[in-house]
């Protein structure tokens, strides 16, 4: 009868609920996309700002795209804050 092989990391079923992420990863891309998305909400602020009435982009379309930048400025910081804190416990 053979021996039965012993799996390197057991599984506990419940790995959906339990699952990591890569943490460096999450914290490169924050680190990188944050200032990328902070200059782009500025970039469109100041755009729509100095924009016509009756240019090609209207001021509403950069006004939208310059909150939705902001959006994304604040999702990057959130998510950065909470990878350094899940860092330091963690690590």
């Amino acid at each position: 009868m053979r021996r039965a092989r012993t799996p390197k990391v057991w599984l506990s079923g419940t790995e959906p609920a339990n699952a990591r992420s890569d943490l460096k990863l999450r914290f490169l891309l924050s680190v990188l996309f944050l200032p990328f998305f902070a200059l782009c909400t500025a970039g469109f602020a100041v755009w729509a700002a100095l924009a016509s009435p009756h240019g090609a982009p209207s001021s509403g379309t950069l006004v939208v795209f310059a909150v939705g930048c902001g959006v994304l400025t604040a999702v990057a910081a959130a998510d950065l804050w909470v990878v350094v804190r899940r860092r330091r416990t963690e690590l």
